[in-house]
């Protein structure tokens, strides 16, 4: 009896390392570059399941948004709310799933008090930075309050119509003078935009914070459809070559706007391996 449990905790342990193996065969991407999940993915999920969807993926770091539930596991509440005892929760549950969240997408609205709000938040979750479209009208107090909290804005682009920074001109605009401020460029958002990701890649080179890796089925059309990586219009290959070329150091989320059911984490793994094989050849 006891030697038939000890095989099956070997068997177990082995399983479990082919798992991992299986998730992430061609770990060859530069080594300064954090692969990780941009928890929109699974926005329809609490910040919970999230994470436990995402250590299945094999990625170990999350960029959180501060509207997303959190999970009875954690704390019943969004968290923009948390508690101290719940970061405490969120810590452990956290390492438990080898999880480190360095980044979170603000939803601050047009105050300062809401902006001064989330950069408390984020300091007391220990983040780099945070990821948000800044009001023009508050780019001053923005970065000011960046600057007394030393967390980093990186400011994301949407499309044409929808946001501001749909050019990255425009993210260039907010940038210049306000040394707190970077980019987190969304490479299949800008083709919706007829804007291609090398160029726009180039245009913010050595102010890029974090990317978030998507693709889109059309170019020059709001309305373009989230698709997996590679199935798209946007060229990684050239896209990656260039980061590389620019020497980057960061992160590179995967997010996904697309809504499969049950749940993304099948196209997130394909998009974790095609990065993978993609960036093996670099």
């Amino acid at each position: 009896m006891r030697k038939n449990k000890i095989l099956a905790a070997l068997t177990a342990v082995l399983c479990c390392s082919l798992c991992v193996a299986w998730i992430r065969p061609n770990l060859k991407a530069p080594a300064d570059w954090k692969l990780g999940i941009a928890l929109w993915t699974f926005h329809r999920f609490t910040l919970a399941e999230s994470i436990v969807k995402s250590d299945s993926a094999g990625v170990h770091y999350i960029e959180a948004a501060s509207f997303q539930k959190m999970g009875n596991e954690i704390e019943d509440k969004s968290l923009a709310q948390i508690s101290d005892q719940g970061i405490e929760k969120l810590d452990k549950f956290m390492d438990g799933h080898h999880m480190q969240m360095k980044s979170m997408y603000l939803f601050a609205g047009n105050s300062v008090a809401s902006w001064k709000s989330g950069f408390e938040l984020a300091k007391r979750l220990k983040l780099e930075f945070i990821t948000g479209e800044p009001p023009k009208a508050m780019w001053d107090s923005i970065d000011s309050l960046a600057g007394v909290y030393h967390i980093k804005v990186a400011i994301h682009n949407h499309w044409k119509g929808m946001s501001i920074y749909w050019h990255p001109d425009s993210v260039l605009a907010a940038i210049k003078g306000h040394p707190n401020f970077g980019a987190c460029p969304d490479l299949g958002h800008w083709p919706k935009s007829g804007i291609d990701a090398v160029y726009g890649l180039k245009k913010l080179q050595g102010h890029i914070l974090a990317i978030h890796l998507k693709d889109a089925d059309e170019a020059n059309n709001p309305k373009a459809n989230d698709v997996n990586l590679g199935k798209g219009v946007v060229n990684f290959k050239a896209a990656f070559e260039e980061l590389k070329r620019q020497k980057y150091k960061g992160y590179i989320y995967i997010e996904r706007d697309a809504d499969y059911r049950p749940s993304n984490l099948p196209s997130v793994k394909e998009e974790i391996e095609y990065y993978d094989q993609i960036t093996a050849k670099l």
